[in-house]
């Protein structure tokens, strides 16, 4: 069975500031990533199929296939893990959800669905589109 992580983007503010971090990150590592610090236990079920779902100023908004986890030593010489993403970024009917730590795992009955197309107000100024999604219109 697939199964998914759900993790916060601390500091950012909406999905285009997602990709210009990332694309900064790639530029310094050679590859799109995260670190976390505890490898999953069901690892074996997120890597088939499994992606990483970003809850982005309290609401789940998009997602992107985790292709790996690699368990490195980071910077202060504890244990961590790499986990390996797609560049590709896809937008998901927004879904609320609280702050937490770390990351969870999310089913694929939890999961929000891919946005469809001509949905989830592109092009509208991200204020405007947040605000239509708190009351549920968007």
């Amino acid at each position: 069975m697939t199964l998914h992580l759900l993790k916060l983007a601390v500091g950012v503010g909406d999905l285009a500031e997602l990709r210009v971090a990332q694309r900064a990150r790639r530029k310094e590592r050679g590859f799109y990533c995260f670190y976390t610090r505890n490898m999953p236990r069901r690892q074996d079920e997120v890597l088939d199929g499994g992606s990483v779902y970003w809850v982005i100023k309290g609401y789940v908004q998009a997602r992107q296939r985790i292709r790996g986890f690699v368990p490195i030593i980071n910077r202060r010489g504890r244990p961590a893990v790499l986990v390996k993403i797609e560049a590709k970024v896809t937008a998901t009917e927004s879904q609320p959800h609280r702050a937490f730590q770390g990351w969870r795992y999310l089913t694929p009955e939890e999961a929000p669905r891919d946005q469809r197309k001509g949905m989830g107000g592109k092009g509208m100024p991200p204020a405007m589109a947040r605000q239509l999604r708190e009351l549920g219109l968007l």
